[in-house]
């Protein structure tokens, strides 16, 4: 096998295969392939042809998917898309259809199939939900909340734990056509008010306590100024999650009621049956938000046809999924992963949803799930593959993995040496997929693909129908070096609007202001002309430019964290007076290690090998501590903001917030 090196600018010079498609078994992606082949009367030799046909040909190809997924649908569209609008447009997707989104992941026949395998930190017990008693707990939940007033576009928002609960709710508000909106237990006061107080929901789901690493968190009093701060609520459901119900106390929580009481609302002398609005393909399902670490949080609106076509595309083209699998992302409710997850009950797969810390008791949480449950797909972030690295931990020894055939990463880009880890101590016939694209779009631009090979240090491809290209500066594409992420045709996950934008400004704003009918999407990449695989170079908001050479942090990282010595570390532009740039690089050490100056040499002779000597940082530095989003990434836009001397409004967004003040007055920083 050839070795990988990264040349100047992030260009990819040689390639790693690390895992290759079994040419005897065949692929979804293959059917789907040869039967666009047939329909169409085109020649489609590998993946690389069905891609470019269907970015060129959208509205054909979108048209043959919505065929090959057997979409559950009561009115036929007229037209899939009006190609003479361009992205900026937002143009309607299949204009005429109606659907809804919970039929569609309830429509598995098999009644004693499990819908649900639900875990949490410190219970042996595993919880089976199957997908008969899934429909009968949906019917519940709508039925209920039919009584108490909620319709076709009242938001009901979740405050919750990843547990059936959530998947329940959910599902009922989609079943009724109102929108779903949610935030994990873990978010603040201010967090969740800065989410919610914008959308006015008219009912709101919470438990009263979580336990995460071996401690139990009381969630009333967060709970109580919440429900203060969103003057629209009708009713507030309290469920009993930790403590037995009587030794919750609601009475200081206006217009609450405990979940079972609740649900009794719902139910007649029959059971309720379930009903499922038909409702245009554009219809909102998703408000989801940005991550707010730099101002309010945008509130991004998602169609329920959008959302559920292309989480179909991913997970039965790009993942191969089918009714025999069961996938576990470690995600909380409050991140799109969670949606995306759970979208995956249209295929018939099983979900695993875990609550509680992926590290305790044990390191080795989620792969005993995967031995005990049996699981074929586990999706974790970058982060958490990194740390089992850096404890020695060797899943490949220790357990025995048989069934899972693919693990996912996103969050963070994946670094090429957790490439080598996967494969030399997890499993070495595993497929290990990079996904990357964002809650702006509930989805990927480029991910997980099992027809073709895995590079090391790359992402797969791009996805079917994401017209997705690396442009410079002048707006033209780049091959083999870095550039912002672009998609340059329109595609049906794309938000239909800002909640409280109704001139689109904010819209417009956010993705087209930097080039004309072009979704910017943020980032910067670097796509590989031979292997068609992506690096992915960090967010372009923390993109670093010393001295007129342009680059993604994540080109310092790869390098620098492989250093045994360190733990983490933060790359970020500051700015003098005249507006020069100078890169500031600061570690955290592992335990064990100091910072120390030999170390600082090796780092900046690495990176002068690795990149060129322009990409050297000026000042590399020691910090005690790197500031998180609740969802796991690391904020390098906060920090630039806190070293310029300007304050950091939403501290409620991190994980961390106590560590942007080890960033302030940094004696080194005052002479620049």
């Amino acid at each position: 096998m050839s070795k990988e090196r990264r040349g100047r600018r992030g260009e990819i010079m040689e390639c790693q295969v690390m895992w290759e498609p079994d040419g005897k078994k065949d692929t979804q992606m293959d059917r789907f392939r040869a039967a666009v082949g047939a329909s169409c009367g085109l020649a489609l030799e590998n993946y690389g042809d069905l891609y470019h046909w269907s970015v060129k040909s959208y509205s054909d190809f979108w048209a043959e998917f919505w065929k090959f997924s057997g979409i559950v649908f009561s009115r036929m569209y007229d037209e899939v898309v009006d190609t003479s609008k361009g992205i900026t447009d937002v143009p309607e997707w299949f204009r005429g259809s109606r659907l809804n989104y919970a039929e569609n992941l309830l429509r598995h026949k098999d009644n004693d199939h499990v819908a649900l395998y639900v875990a949490r930190e410190g219970r042996e017990e595993i919880v089976k939900v199957t997908f008969k008693e899934l429909r009968q707990q949906v019917a519940l939940f709508a039925a209920a909340m039919r009584k108490m007033g909620v319709k076709v576009g009242d938001r009901v928002v979740g405050y919750l734990p990843n547990g059936e609960h959530a998947v329940e709710a959910m599902l009922a508000a989609a079943s009724i056509g109102a929108i779903w909106s949610s935030t994990s237990p873990d978010f603040g006061v201010n967090g969740v008010l800065d989410r919610f107080s914008q959308i006015q929901p008219k009912l709101i789901f919470s438990v009263e306590a979580v336990v995460y690493n071996g401690k139990e968190h009381n969630h009333m009093d967060k709970l109580q100024q919440v429900v203060k701060g969103l003057p629209d609520l009708k009713k507030v459901v309290v469920i009993p999650y930790v403590a037995p119900r009587e030794k919750v106390d609601i009475s200081k929580i206006p217009n609450s009621v405990f979940l079972d009481d609740f649900l009794a609302t719902g139910k007649g002398e029959q059971a309720p049956q379930l009903e499922f609005e038909q409702l245009p393909f554009s219809h909102p399902l998703f408000i989801m938000f940005s991550s707010g670490t730099t101002g309010s949080p945008k509130c991004m609106v998602h169609s329920a046809g959008g959302t559920l076509i292309q989480h179909l595309k991913e997970h039965i083209l790009h993942g191969n999924m089918g009714s025999s699998d069961i996938i576990l992302y470690y995600t909380t409710v409050g991140w799109m992963m969670w949606n995306w997850m759970v979208s995956a009950l249209a295929t018939g797969a099983s979900l695993v949803l875990y609550d509680g810390s992926p590290l305790f008791p044990t390191p080795n949480v989620l792969w005993d799930l995967v031995d005990r449950i049996g699981i074929t797909i586990l999706g974790t972030s970058a982060k958490w593959l990194s740390v089992l690295e850096e404890k020695h931990m060797k899943p490949a020894e220790t357990h025995s993995l048989q069934t899972l055939h693919m693990i996912l990463s996103t969050g963070s880009p994946l670094k090429p040496q957790s490439y080598e880890y996967v494969y030399r101590c997890v499993k070495s016939s595993v497929l290990l997929g990079s996904i990357s694209g964002g809650t702006d779009i509930i989805s990927c631009f480029m991910g997980q693909n099992a027809s073709i090979p895995v590079y090391k240090g790359e992402i797969q491809a791009r996805n079917l129908g994401m017209a997705v290209e690396a442009w410079d500066e002048e707006g033209k594409a780049v091959w083999g070096e870095s550039g912002e992420l672009v998609c340059t045709k329109p595609i049906p996950c794309q938000p239909t609007h800002f909640w409280n934008d109704e001139n689109g400004s904010k819209y417009r704003k956010a993705y087209f202001s930097k080039f004309p009918d072009v979704w910017a999407h943020g980032d910067y990449c670097s796509i590989n002309p031979k292997t068609g695989g992506i690096v992915m170079l960090g967010r372009s908001d923390g993109t670093l430019n010393p001295n007129g050479v342009r680059f993604g942090s994540s080109e310092i990282y790869n390098i620098v964290e492989a250093f045994e010595e360190v733990m983490d570390s933060l790359c970020v532009p500051q700015y003098n007076q005249d507006g020069e740039e100078r890169v500031i690089l600061f570690l955290k050490m592992v335990s064990g290690h100091t910072f120390r100056p030999d170390l600082v040499q090796r780092i900046r002779n690495a990176i002068r090998l690795g990149l060129s000597a322009r990409h050297v940082p000026s000042l590399i530095l020691e910090t005690k501590g790197i500031p998180y989003t609740l969802n796991g990434k690391k904020v390098e836009v906060a920090v630039k903001q806190v070293i310029a001397g300007k304050p950091v409004e939403h501290r409620g967004a991190f994980s961390n917030p106590e560590t942007l003040d080890l960033y302030r007055n940094i004696p080194e920083l005052q002479d620049f």
